[in-house]
């Protein structure tokens, strides 16, 4: 399938369908308050983005998705950035996208049956519990949550928190990574479990929230799994391939962060060349002060640059695979944030006290962009991987 009538349907979509429901959609989470509920709005959208085949355009396997490569998918999933709606009504939001990945590709024929349909159906959401308090979790050998084998099934011990989605109305399912072989090699100690979240011995502890902001409906969840009992058939893949599993869902997750961010730079660009045109001081428009059009500059080159880096690692992505092509993803990643917190940084300076408000979402797009410097791994543990993939161009 081209990309190119899926992108012309997709951007007509977001624009008569997706812009002039934000505004509902986000009304009805603040009614909801602490229920967490999904506004209705959703469904309706989600419905019509399946009858017009905007949906699952995320995976490359044409069995379940769209059939796009990853560069393919670039300018569908940049687009979708630009709303923070479009993705969950296109069924193409983190973390859904990443936990359907691994059981597409991972996942025993029993486990898609149960787990992946409806998560492709987008009846059901997900949650992936990986990230642990108390301990540096940028570096997985640290996760020492434990997953052992007892008779016919696994027990599980630990606490996980930042587990996204599963405080969502409609969250079913946790990936669950865990130490199941401590005695084995340092990258063959870990495993995943699919984990349903209404096992006995899961209990959702908190929402965190993220700079005052809850992310409702999904939220960020701790969780404690105190002798949590899961069936051994449903293991992913088998003990000690955690690691495994988790090379092959973070190389895409993270180019989409990225793409959406580029998104939702291009979206706020947009906004703050119509209020300084908008805007006057001192007798004439902000867009006519020269420190105003440095940043529109500024702001047009990084996004410019970013998006050649971004779109970069997608083709290496797609020839190499995820090994070869992750100092590309790791540099996309460090940059694609800073980019946009800095765009978005100067949209607020623009707008003044307004760009302060939820009225105008420069607030919270400022955060999600801030988040993602640590999300997904830190700047600086790309930037470590970074700096050794160039070094060892030196190794001789």
């Amino acid at each position: 399938m081209s990309p190119q009538p899926l992108l012309e349907r997709l951007s007509t979509f977001v624009r008569e369908h997706v812009y002039p429901n934000e505004a509902a959609y986000f009304d009805g989470v603040r009614t909801a308050g602490k229920e967490f509920a999904q506004p209705p709005v959703m469904e309706e959208l989600k419905a019509r983005a399946r009858s017009e085949g905007l949906w699952n355009l995320f995976l490359p396997e044409r069995e379940y998705g769209a059939g796009l490569t990853n560069r393919e998918y670039a300018p569908l999933c940049e687009l979708l950035g630009t709303s923070p709606i479009a993705p969950e009504a296109c069924n193409c939001n983190a973390p859904d996208t990443g936990n359907m990945e691994v059981l597409a590709r991972y996942g025993s024929p029993e486990q898609r049956e149960r787990w992946l349909r409806p998560l492709l159906d987008g009846t059901i959401r997900s949650g992936f519990a990986m990230t642990e308090p108390g301990v540096a979790s940028s570096d997985a050998t640290n996760i020492s949550a434990s997953i052992v084998r007892d008779g016919d099934s696994y027990v599980l011990n630990g606490r996980k928190w930042w587990t996204t989605g599963a405080l969502h109305p409609h969250a079913r399912i946790l990936i669950f990574m865990g130490k199941s072989n401590p005695g084995a090699p340092t990258h063959l100690q870990q495993s995943m479990i699919l984990v349903p979240i209404d096992t006995p011995g899961v209990r959702i502890v908190r929402n965190l929230s993220v700079f005052g902001y809850d992310d409702a409906p999904f939220g960020h969840a701790e969780i404690a799994f105190e002798n949590v009992r899961v069936p051994a058939d449903q293991m992913l893949l088998g003990e000690g391939r955690g690691f495994e599993i988790a090379q092959g869902r973070l190389g895409p997750g993270r180019l989409h962060h990225c793409l959406r961010l580029l998104g939702l730079a291009e979206r706020v660009l947009r906004a703050m060349c119509v209020r300084v045109r908008d805007r006057v001081a001192f007798g004439r428009p902000l867009a006519d002060q020269g420190v105003v059009r440095e940043w529109i500059a500024r702001s047009r080159i990084e996004i410019n640059a970013t998006r050649h880096l971004v779109y970069g690692a997608a083709e290496q992505l797609d020839a190499l695979g995820n090994k070869r092509a992750a100092a590309a993803i790791a540099m996309a990643k460090v940059a694609a944030p800073a980019m946009a917190q800095h765009v978005v940084d100067r949209a607020i300076q623009a707008f003044g006290a307004e760009g302060l408000l939820d009225d105008t979402g420069l607030a919270h797009a400022w955060i999600a962009a801030r988040s993602l410097r640590i999300a997904d791994g830190p700047d600086e543990v790309h930037l470590r991987s970074i700096a050794k993939a160039e070094l060892r161009k030196y190794d001789a």
